[in-house]
């Protein structure tokens, strides 16, 4: 790695805050997908009804996507090694540390992965299984701000990629991502109210 960059790492800030969140989350999943493993007809601490109900989301076939040979995989354990590896890379970021090209590019491709996952299990949950799971919601939230700030580092702090247009420049200097951002969340939290709004607060 070479020499720090001069910029204030704010967005890493975001960044290493956003994946400890996503990690604690993934923790509390993964702990409760072992506790539904040994008690299958058990309820977990976030079983409020037949809507919000990690016991619905996890017991699905959604949730073990994954598999090693015939052993599926929990998305929650994934979660664990993924988020602590984006934790490590954000707290390398927050220490002013200029990456290597390769690195930070592979950091914001893998980020765009897990947001990517993530979305699709939040449309999966939201419109096949018709069962919303509040820590996957808090993974859904907090891998989308993730990419978002590991963007902004990607380009500002980073200097990726090397042959930059005006436009891209001027969007992140100007923060013009911080507006994208919040409608993309405000968007997000419009559509589990317009779909399952009536059984959030029943």
């Amino acid at each position: 790695m070479s020499e720090p960059t001069s910029s204030a790492p704010s967005s890493y800030l975001i960044a290493a805050l956003t994946s400890f969140a996503a990690l604690y989350a993934s923790l509390v999943l993964s702990a409760e997908t072992l506790q539904l493993a040994r008690h299958p007809q058990g309820q977990l601490s976030c079983d409020i009804n037949s809507v919000v109900s990690c016991s619905a989301v996890a017991l699905s076939p959604q949730a073990e996507l994954i598999r090693l040979g015939t052993l599926p995989i929990p998305n929650a354990f994934l979660g664990l090694v993924a988020e602590a590896v984006f934790l490590t890379l954000a707290v390398v970021g927050l220490c002013r540390i200029k990456m290597p090209a390769l690195l930070a590019a592979g950091t914001w491709l893998a980020s765009l992965a897990a947001l990517a996952y993530a979305l699709w299990l939040f449309a999966q949950s939201l419109f096949v299984i018709h069962a919303l799971c509040p820590w996957c919601l808090v993974m859904t939230f907090a891998t989308s701000l993730q990419f978002m700030a590991f963007s902004h580092a990607t380009v500002i702090q980073q200097g990726l990629p090397r042959k930059r247009s005006g436009w891209l420049l001027t969007y992140y200097q100007q923060h013009f991502d911080l507006m994208v951002d919040l409608v993309w969340l405000v968007a997000l939290a419009t559509t589990v109210l317009a779909v399952e709004g009536s059984a959030l607060f029943s």
